[in-house]
């Protein structure tokens, strides 16, 4: 049975001060949560759309933790990370005055790219709205797919509440980064593969941004086989969904510093938030010097390039702040966008 739920935007909550030029944004919207179903009707409207990443063995490096260690790769999926699929299947349900007015939203560069991707190829308009301090590489890249770019802001706050109004001030549909149903279904499909992948498996280990990754994920696997434990992943400096759960409802970060930029959500999801509390298990913190070794050992031992939030799954694993010794364990690399400098910065 579907959830049915109001969403106020966050920016907008009386649990801090809001914007008067924010005001009319004030709309209750009704939404609703993913179910089995839906991730299992998303899988079926893009499956011949995306890759179906690889799950890969990393012996070497579970050894060192006394696990069994796989990954699936979703850095390799097209864009560069497990984005597409939810931009894809929201793309897919949107009628056709909404697909002639065209979509907009709001993104440090993951799903920015995704939903330019996508709605290339379907022939929509695709504005993003991006903190100025966006990664340059993302920035370019969802450019280079199409996108208008709107760099407004230093905050996920300021860019959120200006694709809002230029939402309103264009007649776009806004794609929410992570808290819409078929987003969420669409990340889902992650872990629909997974269990066909990967059948002998104990946890799952997923990166949280806003968390529409880990509750599709969460949703797929819990509802099937509900014995496997899935753990979500934070960093230190954007620990929002962590907050969120010791808080007992959605809360909203001012400020952030980390260097898994693609997990620098400012808010955890109206939608997304219900489901990690009912189907993760916990949510546990990694440091960015937890990170950075984590990446660097993806690229020596198992020749995988990650972003800081591709590897923090992995990072949650090593550094012990998951309990998975003697289990058999994967753990999804989000996305390898990663600029050059921060490469360097890394090796060096």
């Amino acid at each position: 049975m579907t959830l049915r739920i109001p969403v106020i935007p966050r920016f907008a909550r009386d649990d801090g001060p809001v914007d008067v030029a924010m005001l009319d944004l004030l709309i209750v919207i009704s939404s609703t949560m993913p179910t089995l179903s839906d991730i299992v009707a998303a899988r079926e409207r893009i499956r011949d759309r995306v890759h179906l990443t690889p799950v890969l063995s990393a012996t070497r490096l579970g050894a060192t933790v006394g696990t069994v260690l796989m990954h699936k790769c979703e850095s390799l999926q097209k864009t560069g990370s497990f984005k597409v699929r939810g931009a894809l299947n929201r793309l897919a349900q949107l009628d056709d005055a909404a697909r002639a007015r065209g979509v907009i939203t709001v993104s440090a560069g993951n799903h920015a790219q995704a939903l330019a991707w996508a709605s290339r190829d379907a022939g929509v308009r695709c504005t993003v709205v991006m903190p100025t301090t966006a990664s340059p590489t993302k920035v370019d890249a969802s450019r280079g797919y199409g996108a208008e770019v709107v760099l407004y802001g230093t905050s996920g706050m300021e860019a959120f509440a200006r694709a809002h109004e230029l939402s309103v001030e264009r007649s776009l549909t806004f794609v929410h980064p992570f808290d819409d149903e078929a987003v969420m279904a669409g990340q889902g499909t992650v872990g629909l593969e997974l269990l066909e992948q990967a059948e002998a498996i104990d946890d799952v280990v997923v990166s949280i941004g806003g968390g529409g990754l880990i509750a599709g994920i969460a949703v797929a696997i819990k509802e099937r086989r509900p014995s496997i434990r899935v753990y979500g992943v934070e960093p230190t400096g954007a620990a929002v969904m962590r907050k969120s759960l010791d808080a007992g409802h959605p809360v909203r970060l001012e400020g952030m510093k980390t260097i898994a930029d693609g997990l620098a959500a400012p808010m955890a999801g109206d939608l997304t938030f219900p489901l990690v509390q009912r189907y993760v298990d916990d949510v546990v913190l990694v440091s960015d010097d937890e990170i950075a070794a984590a990446m660097r050992e993806l690229l020596f031992s198992a020749k995988l390039l990650t972003e800081g939030g591709g590897a923090a799954a992995t990072a949650a694993v090593l550094s012990g702040k998951v309990p998975v010794e003697g289990r058999r364990v994967v753990a999804v690399i989000s996305g390898g966008n990663i600029d050059a400098f921060r490469v360097k910065e890394i090796l060096g």
